[in-house]
């Protein structure tokens, strides 16, 4: 596997995990629980944007990182 798929690979899992703790959120009564799931799914979006931004920065400095979908 190369860096590239290494890289999409671990954005897709991020943007699941991101997903998942909204679902949480939205399934929960509990308003703290809500508010916890949230926050930690927008931390987890932020990570998401900053590695989506590694990656285009990669493929544009190295083409051969460039996963073809």
């Amino acid at each position: 596997m190369t860096i590239g798929e290494k890289l999409h690979q671990t954005l897709a899992s991020l943007e699941g995990a991101a997903a998942n703790l909204k679902t949480f959120a939205l399934d929960t009564q509990d308003k703290m629980a809500q508010q916890m799931f949230n926050d930690l799914s927008g931390q987890v979006e932020n990570i998401c944007n900053n590695l989506r931004g590694r990656v285009n920065y990669i493929e544009g400095q190295e083409p051969q990182y460039k996963v073809k979908r």
